[in-house]
Parts: C-alpha cells; sequence; structure tokens
C-alpha cells in the first residue's frame, strides 16, 4: 500500500477538470492540469538524481509553479525543505550544511547568493511566474505521466527549521502520516467540501500556508485563489468570490482599516481562520461587529501541524484556541515535575497524536528532551484549560516572567493592556532586575493620532492586576518587531531594553 502523501490525497481529488486554482490574473489550474504538471516536475527531479529521501531546499517566491513543486518532490518520494526568501547568505548556509540537500532550488537572482554556500548540491532554479529558470526547461520536457514513488507512512516528506530564536535552528522532522492527518482533521473540522473557495494570501514557506491551507484544500478537493502576498484591496475586490480565507492577525487588523469591508461585502464567506500569532479579543470583537463573522482561531505549532481549534459549530470564544482536535491528546503539566495538573492550573501544553512530528533532525539527544516516555510531546507553550474546556495559551515557556518568586505570565498583562483606549497593541517581556530577578517591562504601540503616556497604562491596571504583575516600565514603540508570520518577536524587546533595571 502507497502512503506517499499524494497517493492519499489524489483518492480524494474531484473530476480532472475541477478547478485547483485560480490567480488573480485569471490563470485557471484545473486538479486535472497540477497532477499532470506535478508528474512533469516529479520527473525533472528524478531526472536530475534525486531519489527517495534525499533532501530539495526551495527558496523561491511564491507561485503556482513553487506549488507544483512542492508537490512534484512528495511525489518523487524526496523530502520538500521550503526556506524563507527573508533567509540571509549565512542562514541559508547553516540549513544547507546541516540538511545536505541533493539539490537546491531558488530564484534567479539568488543563484550567485546561494551558489557559494550549498555545497556539493545541485543547484536550479525557478522564476518568479514560471517563466524562466533553469528547471523550468527541464519540467517542460518532461513526460506529464508520473507513478508516484511508494512511500511508508513515517517516511519523510517534509523538514521545516524552527525560528531559531532560542539558539539553533532545528529542523522538524514530519512524515507523510502527520501531513495526511492533519489535512483530514481539518477539513472534518471545518467543514471544508470540494464547493469551497479559499481566498490563499500567506506566504508558502511555512506551515500556514503550505501544509494547514493547501494541504486541507486537496483533501476536500476544493479550490483556491492564489494571490502572491496579501493586499487588503485585492482581497477586498476577490472575497466576494471565495467562501472561506485563513489568515494571521495582521490580515484581519488591515482589513478593518478598509471601508470596503461590511457584512454585505462578505456575504459569501461562511468562515474566516486565523492563526501564527495570537488575534487579540479587540480585533476579534471588532471584526464580529462590523462583518458578522466570529473570526476562529486554532493553535498549532511547526512540529506538530494544528493541535486545537475553536467550534466551527458553537462558541467562539476570544483570546481562546478552542479544543484539541479529532486524534490530538492535550493536556497541562506542571513545569518541574511534569505532572498532569487539574482543570484551570497553569503549566505546560503538552500534545501527542499522528500530526506529531517524527523529531528534530538529526538533534536525537534534543528530540529525547522534548518528548515524554508516554509519547506526549512538550511543545514549550503555557497554557490552561478553562471551565468550558477551551484552551488558553498564556504564553511561552521561555517567556514566562519570575518575579519577586511569583509566576507572571504575559498574555494576561497584555490583554488587560490591549483593552485600554489608544493601544493597537502591547507585548509583556521580562527584564533583569537587581532585587526581582526579572522586572515585569510591557513595550507598547498606539493607535494612529494617540499619544499615552506610563500613567495611562499603569493606572488603569491598579484594579485589575496584582500588584506583582504591574509593569514597573513602559516603553513605546511606533510598532512592534514581528516576524514573516505576524508574531511579535519579543527576544529583540529584551535585546533592546535589556539594561532598563541595571543602572
Amino acid at each position: 500500500m502507497n502512503e506517499n502523501l499524494f497517493s492519499a490525497l489524489q483518492k480524494r481529488f474531484p473530476s480532472e477538470t475541477s478547478t485547483f486554482i485560480r490567480t488573480a490574473s485569471g490563470r485557471v489550474f484545473s486538479y486535472g492540469d497540477m497532477e499532470k504538471r506535478t508528474a512533469q516536475f516529479a520527473n525533472a527531479l528524478v531526472n536530475l538524481g534525486v531519489r527517495p529521501g534525499d533532501r530539495v531546499a526551495v527558496q523561491v517566491n511564491k507561485s503556482t509553479e513553487a506549488l507544483m513543486l512542492y508537490l512534484g518532490v512528495v511525489r518523487a518520494g524526496a523530502v520538500f525543505l521550503p526556506l524563507n526568501t527573508a533567509y540571509t547568505q549565512s542562514e541559508l548556509k547553516f540549513f544547507f550544511s546541516d540538511a545536505e540537500p541533493g539539490l537546491v532550488v531558488c530564484s534567479p537572482s539568488m543563484e550567485g547568493v546561494i551558489r557559494g554556500g550549498c555545497g556539493d548540491a545541485k543547484l536550479e532554479t525557478l522564476g518568479d511566474c514560471g517563466t524562466d529558470g533553469s528547471l523550468l526547461a527541464l519540467v517542460n520536457a518532461a513526460s506529464q505521466e508520473f507513478e508516484t514513488v511508494s512511500r511508508q507512512s513515517d517516511d519523510l516528506a517534509a523538514i521545516l527549521y524552527t525560528s531559531g530564536t532560542t539558539g539553533r535552528s532545528k529542523g522538524a522532522m514530519l512524515t507523510h502520516q502527520n501531513l495526511n492527518s492533519n489535512a483530514k482533521a481539518l477539513t472534518d473540522t471545518w467543514q471544508f467540501t470540494s464547493s469551497d473557495v479559499l481566498l490563499h494570501a500567506l506566504p508558502i514557506y511555512h506551515t500556514h500556508g503550505l501544509f494547514t491551507a493547501t494541504n486541507t484544500i486537496l483533501y476536500a478537493g476544493a479550490s483556491m485563489i492564489f494571490l502572491e502576498k496579501f493586499d487588503a484591496d485585492q482581497v477586498m475586490d476577490l472575497i466576494g468570490e471565495a467562501t472561506t480565507m485563513m489568515g494571521v492577525p495582521t490580515f484581519y487588523s488591515r482589513l478593518l482599516q478598509s471601508e470596503r469591508l461590511s457584512k454585505q461585502s462578505v456575504e459569501h464567506i461562511r468562515l474566516f481562520i486565523s492563526g501564527s500569532a495570537p488575534l487579540s479579543p479587540e480585533v476579534h470583537g471588532e471584526f464580529e461587529m462590523r462583518t458578522g463573522h466570529a473570526i476562529l482561531e486554532r493553535y498549532g505549532m511547526t512540529e506538530t501541524g494544528m493541535n486545537t481549534s475553536n467550534p466551527y459549530k458553537g462558541a467562539r470564544r476570544a483570546g481562546t484556541v478552542g479544543f484539541p482536535l479529532p486524534c490530538v491528546d492535550l493536556r497541562i503539566t506542571d513545569l518541574e515535575t511534569g505532572i498532569e495538573l487539574a482543570q484551570g492550573g497553569i503549566g505546560s501544553i503538552e500534545v501527542r497524536g499522528p500530526n506529531v512530528f517524527k523529531g528534530y533532525w538529526r538533534m536525537p539527544e534534543k528530540t529525547a528532551e522534548e518528548f515524554r516516555d508516554d509519547g506526549f510531546f512538550v511543545t514549550g507553550d503555557l497554557g490552561v484549560i478553562d471551565d468550558k474546556g477551551y484552551v488558553n495559551i498564556v504564553g511561552r515557556d521561555k517567556d514566562l516572567i519570575i518575579s519577586g518568586g511569583f509566576n507572571v505570565y504575559p498574555a494576561e498583562i497584555e490583554s488587560a493592556i490591549d483593552a485600554i483606549v489608544g493601544v493597537a497593541e502591547s507585548a509583556v517581556i521580562g527584564l533583569p532586575h537587581p532585587d526581582f530577578g526579572e522586572g515585569v517591562t510591557a513595550v507598547v504601540a498606539c493607535k494612529p493620532g494617540q499619544d499615552l503616556s506610563d500613567d495611562d497604562i499603569i493606572a488603569p491596571l491598579q484594579d485589575v492586576l496584582a500588584r506583582f504583575k504591574q509593569p514597573k516600565r513602559v516603553f513605546f514603540l511606533d510598532e512592534l518587531p514581528r516576524n514573516a508570520m505576524g508574531k511579535i518577536q519579543k527576544k529583540e524587546l529584551r535585546e533592546q531594553f535589556a539594561d532598563t533595571f541595571q543602572n
């Protein structure tokens, strides 16, 4: 039995003439077109010497051809290694030396930069619009027929590197089963059907746009409006032709700035989904008021795909990430003892299920550290399960602040600060403090036209937070630093304000 991810998805494809992708320019790719094109990519890869299990590293801009390359790699039984287009030459050199890919595919403009750092790997190029590059010439000349390479469920389908904010980047090994099981769970949980049209404005070097979005659409036999990037005006132009949209919180906050956003403009949409970073209750509430839609927030990570989701039918509670997905076990444990806590206790989130990765690439000791003996993966996130069973994320383990011997969870303070009139968003961090060990510090971005003072932030908190939780200092920035997926980069803030209490 062939358990290759593509073979599993292929069984659920609709008719060959059914639309798979439509671009903003009007190009249409049917499921039949996709099968032929991915066959050509797979044949080209095999002709280049790519064998089952070989890593294929890819750093190209988003395009339909880049998506076909991903599926072609999977069909050829190789391991897809997507790389952020913002990575520098030094970062790329590390990934290449660590993963040892047999083939590297890059944009033509990056060929000179990458050639010196990819070692013995073959190097091919792929243009943005699928009209140039050395790989494309090989693809165009290849056969449109290909027998998908047989793979076992626990064979690797992809390696995704973590951000490395706490040290060396780690390659999360994702199997065919990991990706297929998550696609099935999301299709069922979010009730995707072949009638759905997803507005896809996410990057495809990240698990959100590549696996959560694309694999779910393939599993459901649905279609996508495929945008090169997020542009609020373009999204509003096309949103009436879609039924669903997946995005990061920034997408929704920018859509709220559009006068065109209304209940009428999104009446064709059945579901808005947000992830990759926390969605503020304020944005959740304002979006629902404007559109009538409660955004569905979920929780996932590179190593596991999606773990939890607010319900499709039922209350989507702002500030929570809902319930564990089918086949996912989730528990909250004590940070020091690892003992499972009673409901309502704040601790480490651990998950187990077919979605959980195989381990870190060539890091057996690190892999062993992150897994319990009973198969649970220690996510590094802190959370609590409330009285209704909803999972709440209160921060990362590394973001936990211990001030004067008390545990302080940034999410609680951020929620209180974000509710203050004039605040756009906030980040709470712990900084070295001579008396308290760590001093609670707030970094705030104000809404346009607002000019807030320290007292405007501190005063409203005095009646809602215990004194040890209240910020000892407040800093204001025009905007908070974020990565490509919209996550606030607290490491940068800790470095920027490191000496605050040292003088």
